[in-house]
């Protein structure tokens, strides 16, 4: 079914790598006109401009989530352009392991509170009044399997996580009794084969250092489909959530894992 988001306009955080670069690819192809937000000034200019070139539609704006000043001049931005704003996902996020919760620094411990909390709820107190003028939306917020479980080594993110969990289910609550046709949702990925792998220590190096894991072996052992998922099956169930297809879903969680969080690895004939 093409053309699921055909005329809507799509503004996606952290979407110049990775997952985030999945669902610019796919709501371009499904004919939305995709705000594509991130620091990275070299990939985010060139991925709207091979967007472009593969007849989508799509513009770059640098954009630190942290900064309110920054969210303020985006949407007047998205505003001036387009109008409107009929779907937001709320994407960019980091996470910082360490071998224990004593090696965690408070600097490390803010940032990802800044980036993975302050971010989202940025992203919604601004983006909200736009996309209520025009009948609504979509509202597709970035969470993880460690939002829903425990994270050995991760329990900063594991908490921020958790709390996007939270936030969405609220804010769905706050959008349904408004009735301005606003949905909310959460998306829950397990071990997606991204770059953001090659930063994610293996829990023995130092607080806030980086070395690189390898997804697939991971998955292997970690998942019961027996490997890593891939950014573009996130990017479909973004794509559902943010589409028509799922109008009566709100307050819900995506779980895209592989099966991890239903359970043990199954044994293996």
């Amino acid at each position: 079914m093409a053309g699921q988001v055909e005329g809507k306009v799509a503004l996606v955080t952290g979407g110049a790598s990775g997952i985030g670069e999945a669902i610019v690819e796919l709501f371009a192809r499904e004919g939305a006109t995709v705000v594509i937000t991130d620091i990275d000034e070299l990939r985010g200019p060139e991925l709207a401009k091979r967007v472009t070139n593969a007849g989508g539609k799509a513009i770059f704006l640098e954009q630190d989530v942290t900064s309110e000043e920054r969210w303020i001049e985006i949407v007047t931005e998205v505003a001036k352009r387009y109008g409107r704003l009929d779907i937001m996902v709320s994407n960019a996020g980091i996470g910082i392991a360490v071998p224990s919760i004593v090696d965690m620094t408070l600097a490390d411990w803010r940032k990802q509170n800044a980036i993975n909390l302050d971010g989202v709820f940025l992203s919604v107190k601004h983006c909200l009044p736009l996309m209520r003028k025009h009948g609504g939306g979509s509202i597709v917020m970035m969470s993880s399997l460690a939002g829903l479980r425990g994270a050995p080594g991760l329990s900063a993110y594991s908490a921020t996580k958790g709390g996007v969990r939270l936030f969405a289910k609220s804010i769905a609550m706050e959008c349904a009794a408004a009735g301005d046709g606003i949905r909310v949702n959460s998306v829950h990925p397990g071990i997606i084969d991204t770059p953001i792998w090659g930063k994610i220590p293996t829990g023995a190096t130092g607080a806030g250092q980086n070395a690189p894991i390898d997804p697939e072996e991971r998955a292997k052992v970690a998942t019961p489909l027996g490997r890593a998922g891939q950014a573009a099956e996130i990017a479909s169930g973004v794509l559902y959530l943010a589409s028509d297809a799922s109008r009566y879903v709100t307050g819900s969680e995506l779980v895209i894992d592989g099966g991890m969080n239903a359970g043990g690895v199954p044994r293996r004939a």
